[in-house]
């Protein structure tokens, strides 16, 4: 299926490894150029790397915390032209007790789930409109529609987020700009491998047990694998996926129990 995309200029934050990585893997297999963002410089590299002699896009690189003004400023600044699609994608805040978290803890998470991802649909969304064009994906969790109790901050920033999307999204669809939450479950990456290991220490069981639990669970019987991800981020910045407005694709092998 050819998404109509090629050509186009997508900024793909927190995309050195794992759900940031699948999408801006699957654009770049669209022929989407990329301005792909991580922390880690030698990490980020290396998977930029790949994608350009894997797939023949240009690829730049920019090593930078997303979640701060100043490295927004350097995501943004690689842009030579109308950034045409954007991915929103942060790591998300550790489990613990609510009890447990002050204010700074909140404030931490709020900022990086909630905040930065609006201040980069800000930067870009004008533009978008002018061209008539643009496609705007937020990578939150499952915990949107399901909340899990030990992510309470990853809960309530997330959900902040998708609140506010949901009005936005609707009044920007008439330019053929469209905002929507990809929601994964369970998927193989490091996030999910230090969320066992948290579950494992707090529990008292093996690491293995805790993650055959959870493929157990699921009515897959397994985890997700990135490159999944990255294919349903894909058709969301379609050209042909501009009537889907404000939605929030749940992508976790089912494990959400739900008619809606």
């Amino acid at each position: 299926m050819d998404l109509g995309i090629k050509g186009k200029l997508a900024i793909v934050c927190a995309s050195s490894r794992g759900l940031g990585l699948g999408c801006a893997n699957e654009l770049a297999a669209n022929g989407v150029d990329l301005i792909m963002n991580g922390v880690n410089p030698d990490t980020l590299n290396t998977s930029a790397d790949m994608i350009r002699n894997t797939h023949g896009v240009n690829v730049t690189a920019i090593a930078a915390d997303i979640t701060t003004p100043d490295g927004r400023a350097k995501v943004l600044g690689a842009a030579d032209r109308v950034v045409d699609i954007l991915i929103n994608n942060a790591g998300g805040p550790p489990p613990g007790d609510f009890r447990d978290w002050e204010r700074d803890d909140w404030v931490n998470a709020v900022n990086a789930n909630m905040i930065t991802p609006i201040e980069m649909i800000k930067a870009v969304i004008d533009p978008m409109i002018d061209q008539r064009f643009g496609r705007i994906v937020n990578i939150t969790s499952g915990s949107v529609k399901n909340p899990i109790p030990h992510l309470g901050l990853s809960n309530g920033a997330r959900a902040g987020l998708t609140g506010f999307v949901a009005g936005l999204s609707r009044q920007v669809a008439q330019h053929n700009v469209t905002i929507n939450g990809l929601l994964p479950g369970q998927f193989n990456t490091d996030r999910i491998n230090s969320l066992f290991a948290s579950a494992a220490k707090r529990d008292g069981k093996d690491v293995d047990d805790v993650r055959a639990a959870a493929e157990a669970a699921n009515p897959s019987r397994r985890l997700g694998e990135t490159n999944e991800f990255g294919q349903a981020c894909a058709f969301l910045c379609s050209a042909s996926s501009g009537y889907l407005v404000g939605q929030n694709l749940l992508i976790d092998g089912g494990a959400y129990n739900s008619n809606s």
